[in-house]
């Protein structure tokens, strides 16, 4: 693609990018044919050759986002499917994000609409805000129905029939490797709505890495990873949160005078994609350039992790047929394909693959509140797919996925470490309570796993 920008423009890091993705891009239109909202809307403005025209627009005339330009890059799930299929190697999401950047720098949104985001940026990645807002969210669900179809009445129907106790796990301290010499240290990342909405996912990982001989830090200052405010164009906002990860795993690497670190794990491939990017986003910068890159050097999505490290036999026999739901952010994103099925197989579970695997589920983020129209379609077709294969439950490797696919069928739906933790020797999840002939689920208890001294020498589960 050929493309006009000044040498004044060049002269800025981010136009240098784009033109260079930019000019990747050979009008092809492969990435046509795997677009979820392309495929949804027939609108070539939906697609990503119809968006990087769009983008490549605005950003060689300087003008301000048209009302057009925001409205089909706010359809963009960045579900990455365009890069799994395009044979140039268009680096699509680093452009998007760029775009969403330059929306936001020169549009203003209608109140409501402005109000929402804002909304959602500030509670989402605040724990303690993110749990009282859905104590009033849970109180208010039954009433969800009678509001009009739209954002509101979405986001009333994602609320969880019940919140979740608070864990011990999400809280800054070190868990040392269970009954067995350690052969590796990491740093989890124990994200933000996570914590609130499904704790049992940073319970289950704790257990099966010490289980397997890993020294396990949850570090202290670490939180939300910035996924979520850089996908709505606010790159300020995720720097801050990103550079906040970055000192705090930093510190634990014996670069950054801690132990030492031989990976940062993830277990939400949505947080894992945006850490792994932690060096591009910090190029430019001076301070956090290095680390920045280092860190995102260690990150690895659990299952990466247990891969590498070799998954124990199982200790008793499951057998359940999965519906393994490969999350876009995992199999696009970070390409993290075959892990999570090979996993599941060692551990005893029959695998069953999702037709049209590569089509987004819907969730995408805040793009299921934001974007609800779309987003109920999409999970339909991705409900559809998964009931075609008589599986007995459903696994995934992202938590945006697990609530959004709950939301469109009965089947149990449990995070893939979650079966492995079971399969070798932890509690059962407790959604698969329902499951007909499965084994009763154990009364759930606050998390008990060895811990070992922090930095200062202090020990105990909670080194605070």
């Amino acid at each position: 693609m050929q493309t006009s920008f000044s040498l004044v423009q060049l002269a800025r890091s981010d136009i240098r990018e784009a033109d260079q993705i930019l000019r990747a891009c050979v009008h092809c239109g492969f990435c046509l044919a795997t677009c979820p909202t392309y495929l949804l809307t027939g609108d070539e403005r939906d697609s990503p050759r119809g968006r990087i025209y769009l983008i490549k627009h605005m950003l060689e005339t300087e003008a301000p986002a048209s009302a057009d330009v925001a409205t089909h890059l706010d359809r963009c799930l960045t579900c990455l499917s365009c890069m799994t299929t395009c044979p140039s190697g268009v680096h699509y999401q680093h452009l998007v994000d760029l775009g969403r950047v330059r929306v936001e720098e020169t549009r203003r949104r209608p109140l409501f609409e402005r109000a929402l985001r804002r909304l959602l940026a500030l509670v989402i990645p605040r724990p303690a805000l993110f749990r009282l807002a859905l104590s009033g969210a849970v109180v208010a669900r039954p009433l969800g129905r009678l509001l009009p179809r739209g954002r509101l009445r979405a986001i009333a129907g994602l609320a969880p029939p019940r919140l979740a106790r608070r864990s011990q796990v999400d809280r800054p301290q070190t868990f040392a490797a269970a009954n067995t010499p350690r052969r590796r240290r990491v740093a989890l990342a124990t994200g933000c709505a996570q914590q609130v909405l499904n704790p049992a996912i940073n319970e289950a990982t704790v257990r099966l890495l010490t289980r397997h001989g890993v020294e396990v830090v949850v570090a202290e200052g670490a939180g939300c990873c910035g996924a979520l405010v850089q996908h709505m164009g606010d790159e300020a906002t995720a720097r801050r949160q990103a550079a906040c990860n970055i000192r705090a795993w930093w510190a634990e690497t014996a670069e950054g005078g801690g132990g030492g670190l031989d990976a940062v794990i993830i277990n939400t491939s949505g947080c894992g994609i945006t850490i792994k990017e932690y060096g591009f986003l910090f190029r430019d910068d001076p301070e956090l350039a290095a680390p920045a890159a280092a860190i995102a050097g260690l990150a690895r999505d659990i299952t990466e992790f247990m891969t590498e490290l070799g998954l124990k036999a199982p200790t008793r026999e499951t057998g359940q047929a999965v519906a393994y739901h490969a999350a876009c952010s995992l199999q696009h994103g970070q390409r993290v394909r075959a892990a999570p099925k090979t996993l599941l197989a060692q551990a005893g579970f029959a695998v069953r693959d999702v037709p049209e695997a590569h089509i987004c589920c819907g969730s995408a983020g805040t793009y299921n509140m934001l974007q609800p129209a779309l987003a109920e379609r999409l999970r339909a077709r991705k409900v559809d797919n998964i009931h075609t294969t008589k599986a007995d439950l459903v696994a995934a490797g992202n938590l945006g996925c697990m609530v959004q696919i709950a939301g469109g069928t009965d089947l149990p739906v449990v995070h893939t470490v979650e079966l492995l933790d079971w399969a070798t020797g932890g509690p059962q999840p407790p959604t698969l309570a329902a499951l007909k002939g499965a084994q009763p689920a154990a009364r759930r208890r606050p998390i008990s796993l060895p811990a070992s001294p922090d930095r200062a020498g202090r020990t105990g589960r909670n080194s605070r």
